[in-house]
């Protein structure tokens, strides 16, 4: 069975940083892509980035420069760390298996850790 443990989210004030984790299991970790994505209260979920077996990885345009995404295939682990965090990042992060254009369809991620931004 597989399975996508997020962790890592909570409160933090603007100009803050997080680093997410997301455990998998039930699968050949480091043979797949992964991606970060995120739903915000009442949107749709918003792709943030991917990252393939060897680490090469895209980062979306709106959080480029203060979001990275990373992965420790020995740990199954994929991370998302997040600087400057603003109030507009407040949302549940999930990770999803597939990469930016195929996690969408494969319809595989976990049920997320949310982020709140706000003094």
């Amino acid at each position: 069975e597989v399975q996508l443990v997020e962790s890592g989210g909570g409160l933090v004030q603007p100009g803050g940083s997080l680093r997410l984790s997301c455990a998998a299991s039930g699968f050949t970790f480091s043979d797949d892509a992964m991606s970060w994505v995120r739903q915000a209260p009442g949107a749709g979920l918003e792709w943030l980035g991917s990252i393939v077996s060897n680490g090469a990885n895209i980062v979306a345009q709106s959080v480029r420069g203060r979001f990275t995404i990373s992965r420790d295939n020995t740990k199954n682990t994929l991370y998302l760390s997040m600087d400057n965090l603003k109030p507009e990042d407040t949302a549940v992060y999930h990770c999803a298996r597939g990469g930016s254009t195929t996690w969408r369809s494969r319809r595989s991620w976990g049920q997320g850790t949310q982020v709140t931004v706000s003094s």
